[in-house]
């Protein structure tokens, strides 16, 4: 991949580092990279980043180039692909498969399958998660083919431009048809994988809206603002509200959890932590009064639905969807009954 940069009368007596990073946006750390690999160059000819650009140089910066697997084995395993380019690679997981290689599943995994279908075209390239789902949650993980797709990507997610939208079936109906749940998230004292809501926790937001009132259920809208381990499960638990399936994050036992509050804004109400724990029976997750027994999906019924971002190399919006999976369909049809 090539990415060019024709020079204009403002950009006369700049450097060519400065065309690099303001023109660019290539970070200092992938143009020292570039720079030991003679990958820069002004009209066709290698150059350094010192030295002084003149209106009508053409600036070019080859990214292509080949990288270690890092152990990482090509597996032939399926994927869904529904969109790749030079920068990109965006993958419909389905539930039940681990995105990148763990001690517990070394191999198998979503990973494994991006290097088989680059080493089949050819294309020896690190693998670069953007986007880590749970095992069982599915939708759309995409991987950056270069460390500036990568760097562009995680850049719009730190800077809140990088939209992630999801969809869950959660028990009961929620009061507001929509709101934020402003809960702060810390990994679980003498546990690896499991998260809760603390005092101490890192800031999390997530919002949500109703798209519709099913049987003692609701299918809600997710778009994330924070980007937390298990954020979108660990919020539902804590207003009381967990997805269905979830076997990890079911319904808490509130005696010793941090008091929640609540505040409505007409349609929208708003979740966010007291400065207490609490084990008040007014408090939002103490509403147990629906618990049904849903044996209808074998999973936490969660899709990564659609993403939108700006693309990092054609710098024009892109929006992509990942389809609702047949086991959440078929938990839907049975809720409408």
């Amino acid at each position: 991949m090539i990415i060019k940069y024709t020079a204009d009368n403002n950009d006369n007596g700049k450097a060519v580092k400065y065309i690099l990073k303001s023109k660019l946006d290539i970070s200092e750390r992938l143009i020292k990279k570039l720079k030991y690999q003679s990958k820069i160059l002004c009209n066709k000819q290698p150059v350094f980043v010192n030295a002084v650009v003149k209106s009508g140089d053409v600036i070019e910066v080859e990214i292509e180039y080949d990288e270690e697997l890092e152990g990482l084995v090509p597996q032939d395993l399926p994927i869904d692909i529904i969109y790749e380019d030079d920068c990109l690679i965006v993958i419909n997981k389905a539930p039940d498969i681990v995105v990148h290689p763990t001690c517990s599943h070394p191999d198998g995994t979503l990973a494994n399958a991006v290097a088989y279908h680059l080493q089949k075209s050819g294309v020896a390239k690190k693998i670069r998660p953007v986007i880590r789902l749970d095992r069982n949650t599915s939708g759309i993980i995409i991987f950056a083919k270069n460390s500036f797709s990568q760097e562009s990507l995680i850049r719009q997610m730190n800077t809140k431009t990088f939209v992630k939208e999801y969809i869950g079936i959660v028990y009961g109906i929620l009061k507001n048809t929509r709101g934020t749940i402003d809960l702060p998230i810390e990994r679980k004292e003498g546990s690896i994988m499991l998260r809760h809501v603390s005092l101490s926790g890192d800031r999390s937001v997530t919002h949500f809206e109703t798209l519709e009132v099913l049987n003692n259920t609701s299918l809600l809208k997710f778009r994330l603002e924070t980007g937390r381990t298990h954020q979108i499960r660990v919020h539902c638990q804590a207003i009381g509200h967990p997805l269905i399936g979830d076997t990890l994050y079911p319904f808490l036992d509130i005696s010793q959890t941090p008091e929640l509050m609540s505040r409505t804004d007409g349609d929208d109400i708003y979740y966010e932590i007291g400065n207490s724990i609490s084990s008040n029976e007014n408090s939002i997750t103490q509403n147990l009064e629906f618990h049904p027994e849903l044996n209808i999906i074998e999973r936490q019924a969660l899709h990564s639905y659609k993403v939108e971002f700006i693309h990092p190399l054609t710098k024009k919006n892109l929006q992509l969807v990942a389809p609702i999976p047949k086991d959440i369909n078929n938990s839907l049809e049975i809720l409408r009954k």
